[in-house]
């Protein structure tokens, strides 16, 4: 008797060399039947429309994994408002009309908790998205990927295409950004803690006034809701909520104040924390509302201690991230 043999399901990552991205191939990779398709920057700009038109008509593809995007923090988004919107508005213009161009039926588009408006009840809800004004700050990069989501509903809705769209909160772990002034909260105050110590300061300065709340979830716990999300089944998926994309993230908040004493203690700084509170602090509060998700079955796993504890393990395996040339 012949057993049939299921078949290889081809999945291209984009961005499979940032965060989210590397973490989507760890994931990926424990997945039975599948092949990662993966280009590097230089070997496909994801910005050029005839090079992306190319790729996908020369590579039968079955799923998309849209994690490419330009990224930072408050100071990079802040001052690069042209750049965070053009090159996201690009990416994934591209991507996803080529995919439907064709016929890759399955994508998954990452958003961001930050392109939630700025004042909304708390923990913000999916039906929340557009009831309010941007955080000025990040209004272009949040723009960009608002038209995202919409872009991957209007396909759908339209051609009938499996267009998925997650909203993550703030994510942290290997492959981040470590550089002290354009990257996110995490790994600049981890760096930053890092070079204290080792340079044997007495303190270490934190933006803020440390009273903002925000929610951190270490992104292999990221990677693994995607690849959930991906395989849930289209009817249980569209019929848990009538909106477009979902929230990922531990339901759990901590205020920057909370965040620097856990990161000061993992890293094993001895000196006192200041807060500049002439630097902007964002958005009052921002936690996202996961009981959509956890509806659907699945919950975050890794706690924040023991991610910033892994999290600085690697950052020290990995010395060029250490200098901060990440």
């Amino acid at each position: 008797m012949v057993m049939n043999e299921q078949a290889v399901k081809r999945i291209f990552i984009a961005g499979h060399q940032g965060m989210v991205g590397a973490a989507l191939v760890r994931e990926l990779k424990t997945q039975a039947n599948t092949e990662l398709i993966v280009r590097t920057r230089a070997e496909l700009d994801l910005c050029n429309q005839l090079a992306v038109n190319r790729f996908f008509s020369s590579n039968k593809l079955d799923e998309v994994y849209l994690a490419a995007a330009k990224v930072g923090g408050i100071h990079a988004n802040d001052t690069y408002p042209a750049e965070f919107a053009y090159q996201n508005l690009m990416i994934q213009s591209n991507v996803v009309n080529a995919a439907h161009q064709n016929q890759v039926n399955k994508l998954l588009f990452l958003g961001s908790s930050c392109i939630y408006p700025k004042l909304v009840p708390q923990p913000m809800s999916e039906d929340a998205l557009f009831n309010g004004d941007l955080e000025p700050t990040n209004e272009a990069y949040a723009i960009a990927k608002l038209a995202g989501i919409k872009l991957c509903q209007a396909y759908s809705r339209q051609y009938g295409r499996d267009y998925r769209s997650v909203m993550p909160t703030n994510l942290y772990g290997p492959n981040d950004n470590f550089h002290p002034q354009n990257s996110h909260v995490v790994p600049a105050m981890m760096l930053r803690f890092h070079q204290a110590k080792l340079a044997g300061q007495e303190q270490v300065q934190v933006w803020g006034s440390g009273a903002p709340l925000r929610e951190f979830m270490h992104v292999y716990d990221m990677a693994s809701a995607c690849v959930y999300i991906m395989q849930l089944d289209r009817k249980a998926f569209a019929a848990s909520d009538a909106t477009s994309h979902i929230n990922v993230g531990t339901g759990v908040d901590c205020s920057i104040a909370e965040l620097a004493q856990a990161i000061k203690e993992v890293v094993g700084f001895k000196g006192d924390i200041v807060f500049d509170s002439s630097k902007p602090d964002g958005a009052p509060r921002k936690l996202l509302d996961v009981s959509r998700l956890t509806d659907l079955g699945w919950q975050a796993r890794i706690s924040l201690n023991n991610g910033l504890q892994k999290t600085y393990a690697w950052m020290q395996e990995n010395q060029a991230y250490m200098r901060g040339l990440g």
